[in-house]
């Protein structure tokens, strides 16, 4: 059983491997102005260079939680997490966009290897009653690495190109490497297994026949998909009129990302308390009242908005994927609900930039708003069976084949 020392560690290092991993991830975000303005390409375009990144990675989710079983959670997630890092020190060295897009891929397959086992790890390390409050760190991480991610380049806009604000990010990250890498305990509830092609497509099978984890790997398809296109083109908004913010300043907003630091942690402990069904419930409405808050021109309004969206939507990831967890403390579920995950921010954030190219933020936000629609449609029904026995039914699911 692991002890309340370890259980500590383990929720450190997990907390540091969310800020390099997604600090890496969303490094470009903040830069798509100045990408589009440097090698002078349409936001569409630009948007590549995130949407490359969630792509690849999403492709590689799957595959590298199967070799995490045979091999071991930690060394896929230490390998991952130095592989990226490395790739992340060279992509300033970019001489054309084309290599930066190329470099940018590659990064999310080295990028794979810790979202694809960071929930089965903490599944399988910690569990029960405690599972919901290690989660919510975990994710808390995350939303600190994409703040840093996007808030660090976007300050160093101000000062330098491009350039000198991916290598200032790419350092960062390179020491939150370090420092997950150094506190990592060693695994003792992991048991490996064959990762054959066999064993592989009967995980992903079990899944797959299961009506509440198919419910939530859409809902982290829509609501992702909304969230990172929201994001993908803010900067765009802000740095153009009515607004018309220096690139340094338009970053600043990428500061609301605490909100949804605050949110995920408390999203989970209000879950393990009043109810997963319900406290999803209530995230996704919150970022449904977001999107509607930002629409005005008026600064101020736009910054409520992001704020209740950005809260909303990591609350409701936060009790999502712990919910996954519950239901299939496995691999192969947390693998998939990543994989929908990601693929929801590779497919809608990088279309979603024809929706703003033809109707503006309006054009965004209704694009957004027919997602969450989809969203609260599965929030029903989740909300209609969570007491038809999701969590002991799945434990079929989540068995070890042979």
């Amino acid at each position: 059983m692991t002890s309340t020392s370890d259980e500590r560690r383990i929720t450190t290092a997990l907390f540091a491997a969310g800020l390099t991993t997604f600090a890496s991830m969303y490094s470009a975000q903040a830069l798509l102005p100045s990408l589009s303005a440097a090698f002078g390409v349409a936001p569409a375009q630009a948007a590549l260079a995130m949407s490359l990144t969630t792509g690849f990675l999403a492709m590689a989710i799957v595959p590298v939680s199967a070799l995490s079983a045979r091999i071991g959670r930690t060394t896929v997630m230490t390998w991952s997490a130095v592989v990226s890092a490395v790739i992340g020190l060279l992509l300033p060295l970019s001489p054309s966009l084309e290599v930066l897009l190329a470099g940018r891929a590659l990064q999310g397959v080295a990028l794979a290897g810790v979202p694809a086992v960071a929930m089965a790890y903490l599944a399988e390390e910690i569990g029960g009653d405690g599972l919901g409050a290690a989660m919510g760190v975990y994710v808390a991480g995350t939303s600190i690495g994409g703040l840093s991610g996007r808030l660090i380049p976007a300050f160093a806009l101000d000062l330098t190109s491009w350039r000198w604000a991916e290598a200032a990010i790419g350092m960062a990250a390179a020491g939150c490497t370090v420092w997950f890498v150094r506190g990592l305990p060693p695994s003792r509830g992991f048991v490996a297994r064959p990762a054959g092609m066999h064993s592989v497509l009967s995980d992903i099978g079990a899944p797959l026949r299961h009506g509440g984890l198919l419910a939530l790997f859409g809902l982290a398809f829509v609501l992702v998909g909304g969230f990172v296109s929201i994001y993908n083109f803010l900067g765009y908004r802000l740095t153009r009129p009515p607004f018309e913010l220096p690139a340094a300043v338009a970053g600043s907003v990428f500061l609301l990302y605490l909100a949804g630091t605050l949110a995920s942690t408390a999203a989970g402990r209000w879950a393990d308390r009043i109810g997963k069904h319900r406290a999803l419930a209530a995230s996704v409405a919150l970022m449904g009242v977001g999107v509607l808050v930002s629409i005005p021109d008026q600064l101020i309004v736009v910054i409520l908005g992001i704020t209740l969206c950005t809260a909303g939507f990591f609350g409701a990831h936060a009790v999502a994927s712990t919910w996954v967890g519950t239901i299939a403390p496995g691999g192969a579920a947390s693998s998939l609900y990543l994989f929908t995950y990601y693929l929801g921010s590779a497919i809608v954030g990088g279309t979603a930039g024809i929706a703003y190219a033809k109707g503006g933020w309006v054009g965004l936000a209704a694009g957004v708003g027919a997602l969450l629609a989809v969203a609260a449609v599965l929030v029903w029904y989740l909300a209609i069976h969570a007491r038809r026995g999701f969590e002991t039914a799945s434990l079929v699911c989540a068995a070890p084949t042979a």
